[in-house]
């Protein structure tokens, strides 16, 4: 018999005690609308009897116990600071891992936090520790060429990935290539999977009003700069001084540029057409949806982007969607999908013009979703099955080594 699974999870920023709270009632978490990363592993660690240990970069410290489950927001050391103080800071981070790891006497950690020093993670083989990365990120822009400190963060993370890690889990084929490159094509096992949605929160989504007037445009994500939510400012102005006050956008989500965004349509007078609603839950996303015709995804060359999962739920929710190639999820749904040069704020427009103007174009796209939604309701395609696929393939392993050493013993 092998050694009962002891996991510890350290993914990025989330509620992850809220998430919980939800998932041993049965309930998704209603802030969002695919099935999160952290209940698919509470799931797992049920499914396997394993020992958990939770640990999320949150502002304020938050702990919760129970007979299966440690879960805790620790706050990053210096998490506001930039240059050397933030890397620090982040090093601290991760070391508390690993201190907490041997504290928890775990025998695996599960690492999904984007701002991890990866090179850091080869410390745990060493403890005995096998470490799975779960990358959502891109480690540097598609776009641009790498600069000096993300080199050397490259070659110091390469052993990480050629050889120290057990497998390594990519949320896109574009982190894929990435880790390749790291390596020289040299990697530990790498298994990518996909988000993973209910039928049901996209059953109730109608088909889009055919009449299209007015032409309802919905962003939903970030309100940063680096979401591109200024160049849809500029699109929108763009189309009233043409006299297409037929089209009404509606932005979704929070950010440190929301206010700003508010202001800067309100001095230019288009307040009442380019409405920015904040944060909106999955209850109110599924209306955004249903009133939309179409959902665009305009990150900018200057995000690292991994896969951008609002270009799936458009899909999901039978609109086709304007993006580029700077969001990795566009080769997986390309028929449903305008794909425009990165950056190109007047290729934006104009693709949202055909798509308005374009009765036959708009449908063919609209078709094109339908044919690509399977894949994302697929569990088994999901992160939780394919991260219990690596671990049941842990325990196989540790059994078979389990019975030569008894058959040595003889």
């Amino acid at each position: 018999m092998s050694k009962p699974l002891r996991l510890l999870y350290a993914p990025g920023p989330g509620d992850v005690i809220s998430t919980y709270h939800h998932w041993v009632k049965g309930e998704d978490d209603p802030s969002q609308v695919s099935i999160t990363y952290s209940s698919q592993f509470y799931e797992v660690c049920r499914t396997l009897d394993a020992q958990a240990y939770v640990i999320t970069p949150t502002q304020d410290k938050k702990f919760f116990h129970d007979s299966q489950f440690t879960l805790e927001g620790r706050p990053i050391p210096q998490r506001g600071a930039s240059g050397i103080v933030y890397h620090l800071g982040q090093l601290g981070y991760e070391f508390g891992l690993i201190t907490s790891a041997l504290r928890f006497r775990a025998n695996v950690i599960v690492v999904g936090y984007g701002g991890t020093n990866w090179f850091v993670l080869s410390l745990f083989p060493w403890l005995g520790i096998r470490v799975i990365p779960s990358l959502h990120c891109l480690f540097w822009r598609k776009y641009t060429s790498l600069g000096r400190a993300e080199r050397l963060k490259s070659r110091l993370s390469r052993n990480f990935f050629a050889k120290d890690c057990t497998a390594i889990l990519v949320a896109s084929d574009d982190i894929t290539e990435q880790v390749k490159q790291i390596t020289a094509g040299q990697h530990q096992p790498v298994v990518e999977f996909l988000p993973t949605y209910r039928r049901q929160d996209f059953a109730q989504i109608d088909q889009p009003d055919e009449s299209h007037s007015p032409f309802r445009v919905m962003f939903a994500g970030r309100i940063e700069r680096n979401k591109g939510v200024f160049d849809l400012l500029e699109i929108a102005k763009r189309f009233v001084a043409e006299g297409r006050e037929d089209i009404i956008w509606n932005i979704c989500g929070k950010g440190s540029a929301l206010e700003s965004l508010r202001l800067a349509a309100k001095e230019a007078g288009i307040d009442s057409s380019f409405v920015c609603h904040g944060h909106c839950n999955k209850s109110l996303m599924r209306q955004m949806f249903n009133q939309a015709h179409v959902i665009i995804v305009p990150t900018k060359t200057d995000f690292v982007e991994g896969f951008n999962q609002v270009v799936v739920e458009g899909i999901l929710a039978g609109r086709p969607v304007v993006t580029s190639a700077v969001c990795p999820a566009l080769s997986y749904v390309q028929d449903g999908v305008v794909e425009v040069p990165p950056d190109d704020i007047k290729g934006y427009g104009d693709a949202l013009l055909r798509l308005c103007d374009d009765r036959e174009f708009y449908e063919q796209k609209r078709r094109g979703c339908l044919a690509l939604q399977e894949q994302f309701y697929d569990s088994s395609q999901g992160w939780g099955a394919k991260l219990k696929s690596i671990l049941m393939a842990i325990q196989e392993n540790q059994e078979a080594e389990e019975m030569l050493d008894v058959k040595g013993s003889y």
